[in-house]
């Protein structure tokens, strides 16, 4: 049996990884940190499609588990008026969205990949790799110790060492001119209608907020920034990230402001980058998947579904296809239009949150027509994406 190395185990790693052995193909996961990432106050959303993608290989009954239904969205211009509300988008047939804490997802996912019998061995930090003399290739990290195996995965995201290996010329990742911060509150002051998210449009930033069945209110700011240095996001406090979110959004009639104050150390603010193209994902031994082949700012929504859609669709290209030239290139076919229309919606998403206050002013005249407008315009080809398992790639 083949065996993969995959480098990264954030999400598109334990996903790959089960995909992959359901294929028939044995792999270990080797993740840089030594434990599971808290990520604080971080959560999304999967939509239906990234949810139908987990269950094309038995995996989306653990992330259901820790996760809640998300049916409707309703918007706020800055005044605090309603400019309306529609259903999350996505198609009549296809699963509710869910919402889940970040660190959730992390955790059930490797959980239900170990409990599946896949190694995951945490502390290896990829330096280099090599291809031996019978095709074989090595992977050697940063403690001195090293993994053999038949191909390499990189799933070790947005600054991924595996691309910098495979293409030394790759483009690194693009700041998008904002900063987006998360946190997450018990203030029984602030909770929204079960299933809802409410979104608002604020003079200086746009701020989204959801409750979940406990009680616990999820929100996030995107709001315009200049990049932060790694000095600078490790000297935040998140007293400094609730302050800045709170001046962000003191001007408007919206609750966002009241919201982040009522928050305590549940908070984490970090740079919000892109890549719009990577022109290498693979050579005849190493592949990409999911943020390290096509990193998307958070503004769709959509990066944890695309990592997963990556990793099942590899799967099926490794399982139907006699070699690993031949399968890296029909799944690069299969994925690289989809995701970089992601890359790009997500891209003028985040530029709308830079725009002046009176061109947000402008637009918040036009959401409701807009909302629908959307909504029909994405369904189809977004989240109404379905993998078929069974059906032999060719």
């Amino acid at each position: 049996m083949a065996h993969a190395l995959i480098i990264g185990g954030g999400i598109a790693g334990p996903v790959t990884a089960m995909a992959l052995r359901r294929a028939g193909i044995d792999a270990t996961v080797h993740e840089a940190y030594p434990s599971g990432a808290d990520d604080a106050g971080a959560f999304l959303i999967l939509f239906a499609n990234g949810l139908s993608a987990l269950a094309a290989i038995d995996a989306d009954r653990p992330v259901r588990a820790c996760s809640f239904p998300s049916e409707a969205v309703e918007f706020l211009g800055d005044t605090g008026a309603a400019l309306g509300s529609r259903p999350i988008a996505g198609p009549a047939d296809g699963p509710t969205p869910r919402t889940l804490p970040r660190a959730a997802l992390h955790r059930a996912l490797r959980e239900e990949a170990v409990r599946r019998g896949i190694p995951v061995v945490h502390g290896k930090r990829l330096v280099d790799t090599a291809v031996g003399s019978h095709g074989t290739v090595t992977a050697f990290f940063a403690d001195g110790t090293r993994a053999e195996g038949d191909l390499i995965v990189g799933a070790d995201g947005i600054h991924s060492r595996t691309r910098a290996l495979l293409d030394p010329a790759a483009p690194g990742p693009r700041h998008t001119g904002q900063l987006t911060v998360s946190g997450r509150t018990r203030d029984t002051g602030h909770r929204v209608p079960p299933g809802t998210y409410r979104m608002m449009y604020g003079r200086r930033g746009f701020f989204g907020c959801t409750t979940g069945p406990d009680g616990t209110t999820y929100w996030f700011a995107n709001v315009p920034g200049a990049e932060l240095s790694a000095a600078e996001l490790a000297a935040r406090t998140p007293a400094r990230w609730r302050r800045h979110v709170v001046e962000a959004f003191a001007d408007d009639g919206t609750p966002a402001a009241a919201l982040a104050a009522a928050t305590g150390d549940d908070i984490v603010g970090l740079n919000v980058y892109d890549i719009p193209s990577v022109p290498v994902w693979h050579d005849r031994h190493t592949v990409l998947v999911g943020d390290a082949a096509h990193a998307t700012a958070p503004n769709a929504a959509q990066g944890a579904s695309m990592a997963i859609e990556d990793g099942v669709v590899l799967a099926r290209c490794l399982r139907d296809l006699p070699d690993t030239g031949r399968a890296f290139a029909a799944y690069e076919r299969l994925r690289r239009e989809r995701v970089e229309r992601v890359v790009a919606l997500s891209a003028a998403m985040a530029g709308r949150v830079a725009r002046t206050a009176e061109e947000r002013r402008e637009r918040d005249a036009g959401v409701a027509l807009g909302m629908a407008r959307d909504t029909a315009g994405t369904a189809d080809w977004l989240t109404g994406y379905r993998i078929d398992w069974d059906a032999r790639v060719h």
